[in-house]
């Protein structure tokens, strides 16, 4: 066993783990933050992504141990520090881009890393970077939509609404 430290979502953390122990097992069974998903344990569906040193990752894939020392974000770590939905889990609610809720962590944690790299991304820049993401319930458009709205931008042009709002 190897004691490892990582500030995660802004706080300093510790845990002893084995070698082969992968961030997204540190996470949730070390951790507690059981937001992050597994989805498939080979890096296709994209539940897991979290950010580390700003760089949105695959944690079924990375070792816990290459982590250690550094700056990890969850989903938990998303919200607003008075515990209010970030601007992007705001616009995913508000435009219904969630349907069983499954993938939802991992595109958002997506979706910020693509708003960091490129504020204001193109409809088609959005769909070319959720790939790496699988959904299998909302046919991405509402996902699209709520990944624009965070962005600022008008998405009255995009159809795809689930639910009609009131």
């Amino acid at each position: 066993m190897v004691e490892i430290s990582m500030t995660v979502n802004g706080r300093l953390l510790s845990g002893a783990i084995e070698g082969r122990t992968l961030l997204v097992e540190f996470l949730r069974e070390g951790l507690g933050l059981t937001g992050t998903h597994v989805g498939c344990d080979t890096s296709q569906c994209g539940a897991c992504v979290v950010h580390v040193d700003g760089r949105a990752v695959k944690s079924c894939t990375m070792l816990a141990a290459e982590a250690a020392g550094a700056e990890v974000v969850t989903i938990e770590g998303m919200a607003n520090a008075d515990g209010s939905l970030s601007v992007i889990q705001q616009a995913f609610q508000d435009h219904h881009g969630l349907q069983c809720g499954f993938c939802t962590p991992g595109m958002v944690m997506s979706a910020a890393a693509l708003l960091a790299d490129n504020p204001k991304p193109t409809e088609a820049e959005v769909r070319a970077y959720l790939e790496g993401n699988i959904c299998r319930c909302t046919g991405y458009h509402n996902i699209v939509k709520a990944i624009l709205a965070a962005s600022g931008q008008d998405v009255s042009h995009i159809g795809g609404d689930a639910i009609a709002a009131e």
